[in-house]
């Protein structure tokens, strides 16, 4: 059997890569030369422009409420300005750091939705934060001092994704996957745009600017690559595999975004040990949830 052919038919293959590529989107940020706003804006305006060139796309929004129309486009803000704190972390920090924080958004998941949700706490959702903070206190302690703000960015990328994904969860069961990532990207789009007059305020170096062939290249690869396939990619994952295996290998994405980091970045150098002790109890935190939640929902 072929390569392509095992992958093709391998639905945890085909969820892995996924996985890998969304590892990927710390690494290219940290190649990308331009600034995190106008990073992000080049981002969900190619991803934007790709949806909405696709006329099927259009005619599936019919008979979706204005409502949840209006509760996506609030939504894509979320989600634009979650990359926005995750590739300033990146600039700040490094992709290791952004990534390690990542770890951090099914705490926060644990914690809030219950806020959101409106359900009563749970004390396995409460135990989660209380295990991972020792893992917190070693990752602020393994990095250098000047990556704190870089930390804390990263941090508030991962509640903000925390955020986006409890609000996601019932805009995916009423709407069809791609129109409604449709309808946040064009969202985030329109945000940034109309803020361009603004960017050098909040750290871009200019207005506006093309980016060059360089930026352009990783760009595409970006939103084309790491964006666009593997969401259309974990659509047909989620018909073959449970929710439980897909989140499960999702948790590992800063596994492989810290590996791509310390392999083509050499990040390790400017990391210190108890830096990894901190992502391995974090990581083993979140898993270890993961996989007491599945126990008990079986019980």
């Amino acid at each position: 059997m072929s390569a392509y052919s095992l992958m093709r038919h391998n639905p945890y293959l085909q969820l892995h890569l996924c996985v890998l590529l969304w590892g990927c989107t710390a690494i290219l940020g940290k190649l990308i030369t331009l600034a995190a706003i106008p990073l992000v804006f080049w981002r969900v305006l190619i991803v934007s422009l790709c949806l909405v060139s696709w006329r099927p796309l259009w005619r599936r929004l019919a008979g979706v409420p204005r409502r949840d129309l209006w509760l996506a486009a609030g939504n894509g803000l979320v989600i634009t300005v979650h990359w926005l704190f995750f590739y300033g972390a990146v600039k700040v920090a490094n992709a290791s750091v952004a990534a390690t924080c990542l770890a951090l958004a099914p705490v926060f998941l644990a914690l809030f939705e219950p806020l959101l949700l409106k359900r009563a706490f749970n004390r396995r959702n409460l135990l989660i934060g209380v295990l991972a903070l020792p893992g917190v206190a070693l990752v602020v302690g393994g990095i250098p001092q000047g990556m704190l703000a870089g930390f804390l960015l990263g941090t508030l990328a991962a509640l903000l994704a925390a955020l986006f994904s409890s609000l996601n969860k019932g805009l995916a069961e009423r709407m069809p996957a791609l129109p409604l990532t449709m309808i946040q990207m064009a969202s985030g789009t329109l945000l940034l745009a109309l803020l361009i007059p603004l960017w050098p305020l909040f750290g871009a170096e200019s207005a506006f600017r093309w980016p060059g062939p360089g930026d352009l290249g990783w760009l595409l690869l970006l939103a084309l690559a790491c964006t666009l396939l593997p969401f259309a990619l974990i659509v047909i994952v989620l018909r073959r595999l449970s929710a439980f295996s897909v989140q499960l290998a999702v948790n590992l994405e800063p596994v492989y975004a810290i590996a791509l980091a310390a392999l083509l970045l050499d990040e390790t150098a400017e990391l210190h040990w108890p830096f990894y002790l901190g992502v391995a109890l974090i990581l083993a935190a979140v898993l270890g949830h993961a996989a007491w939640q599945r126990r008990c929902a079986e019980c």
